[in-house]
């Protein structure tokens, strides 16, 4: 009977190894706990709606990151990959061609290729873009809007409070769900919801 008694009670060493067990367990639940917490707080990031964007450069200027998180992207189904590009040309430009005084992007973001003529191909090469948006008001001054801003995701920091969102005049930088994170003009289903708000 006491041989019972002795293999029903717990030795030291199995004691303090089961208390670790525990302690390494309820330290892992809680970390999954503050992972799950992350998960929902990142649900939501940070985006620019280019319905609502009046091209006031404060979006290169205010970016904690530098350069800007926001970039020109290119709707290419709207452009109509003119010759006399409003986004890629200065108005008073001297010549159509892609000598720097003529170009309105003051980093040379923007590239331009010949397809046939009258028509050229308009890239942007993010790398370059601090997304000061003199391009996009060009675009939309004199063109069809093709050129917008947007907020890159692998760029940006996801502030709590965005800095640039603070300071933008039109209220177009938003939380929009992680899974559908870019507003890209040309989605008309999108254009026909911010123009139309219920």
């Amino acid at each position: 009977m006491s041989d019972r008694k002795q293999d029903k009670k717990p030795n030291r060493r199995e004691f303090i190894q089961k208390g670790m067990r525990l302690t390494l367990g309820a330290s892992l639940a809680g970390v999954a706990g503050f992972a799950a917490l992350k998960v929902s707080a990142d649900d939501y990031v940070w985006q620019l709606d280019p319905f609502k964007c009046v091209y006031c450069g404060r979006c290169a200027d205010y970016c904690v990151v530098t350069p800007s998180a926001v970039k020109c992207v290119h709707a290419y189904e709207l452009c109509g990959y003119c010759d006399l590009c409003g986004g890629y040309l200065k108005p008073d430009a001297n010549a159509r061609s892609t000598a720097a005084e003529n170009q309105l992007c003051p980093t040379a973001a923007i590239k331009r290729k010949f397809v046939e003529d009258p028509y050229f191909e308009y890239e942007i090469d993010e790398d370059l873009c601090i997304g000061c948006a003199k391009c996009v008001e060009g675009c939309t001054s004199f063109g069809n809007g093709s050129l917008h801003l947007q907020v890159r995701h692998d760029l940006c920091v996801n502030c709590n409070e965005c800095s640039i969102a603070r300071v933008c005049p039109a209220d177009a930088f938003e939380r929009v769900p992680a899974s559908s994170p870019y507003k890209i003009k040309g989605d008309f289903s999108q254009e026909t919801e911010s123009s139309n708000p219920a």
